[in-house]
């Protein structure tokens, strides 16, 4: 598929896909015309950057924890730094302390909601 595609299934700016692609994060063949053409595993792939972008991960260690994200999880990591191992640590402990937030956050919406439509029940009903 062409980056316009890929794009338009992904929900990503064409910027922001070279962007990873500078980045190493995704790769392209090109086509007898030069346009960049991507495998639709990139789909896949690409949602999965965002995410991890979005759990404010940078661009640096997602390309290092890529290879565990596929399937079959093969890992090697020879160049496995005592910092980076640190960072990752640092970085995984940071999102379990937000999903408890969103977690907690959720609940809130949730029981606010149920009252709401319970006050909204008990009106309909008088």
């Amino acid at each position: 598929m062409r980056i316009g595609e890929l794009a338009n299934r992904t929900g990503t700016s064409r910027r922001l896909l070279r962007y990873y692609e500078e980045q190493g994060l995704i790769v392209s063949q090109r086509a007898v015309n030069g346009y960049r053409e991507y495998d639709t595993a990139f789909v896949d792939r690409v949602l999965q950057i965002r995410g991890l972008l979005d759990a404010g991960l940078p661009t640096r260690i997602i390309k290092q924890i890529l290879p565990c994200l596929n399937k079959p999880r093969v890992i090697h990591f020879s160049d496995a730094t005592p910092e980076m191992i640190a960072t990752l640590e640092h970085e995984r402990d940071r999102m379990t302390r937000r999903i408890e937030v969103l977690v907690r956050n959720r609940d809130a919406v949730a029981e606010y909601l149920e009252t709401v439509l319970e006050g909204d029940r008990i009106a309909a009903e008088s």
